[in-house]
């Protein structure tokens, strides 16, 4: 059996049960360093430097041998495209990796302020339309109205 056909059954044994059917989890750390690598276009040795410089976080097994995620590979395959195509060095890119990191978590904390921020503007709107419907029809009004008086 090919490794890479073998990655493939791995990915596929790991798979999560959802609502609506199977969906793949990215992010389950089941990938053998070999199979990373070849995934990535990569030398083990190479994945080996990447950890230790803080590049990726593989898990570990009881053992102390990497397991990666197939979010994990596309990680790997943007380093080397930083790397190689762009010409950025491993410290650049550990940098742009750590801002993206920051990046994300700051549009989920903005996300999440403006869902509570909704929430509260639906809050304030069924007030406002509970108030209107206590004051009725006759509700006070604020019109000015000239009155003359009784004329005779």
């Amino acid at each position: 059996m090919s490794a890479r056909h073998q990655v493939r059954i791995e990915i596929a044994y790991h798979q999560r049960r959802t609502g609506g059917g199977d969906e793949i989890d990215y992010d389950a750390k089941i990938l053998a360093i070999s199979a990373a690598a070849e995934m990535a276009g990569m030398h083990p040795q190479t994945l080996r430097q990447y950890d230790r410089l803080g590049l990726v976080e593989p898990a570990r097994t009881p053992g102390g041998g990497r397991r990666y995620s197939v979010r994990d590979v596309t990680r790997l395959r943007e380093i080397q495209r930083l790397s190689q195509d762009e010409g950025v060095n491993l410290a650049g890119i550990k940098r742009i990796m750590d801002l993206e990191r920051e990046v994300q978590a700051v549009r989920a904390e903005a996300g999440a302020a403006v869902e509570e921020l909704a929430r509260e503007l639906q809050r304030a709107r069924a007030q406002l339309a509970e108030l209107q419907a206590m004051a009725g029809p006759f509700g006070r009004s604020t019109d000015i109205v000239l009155w003359r008086g009784e004329q005779r």
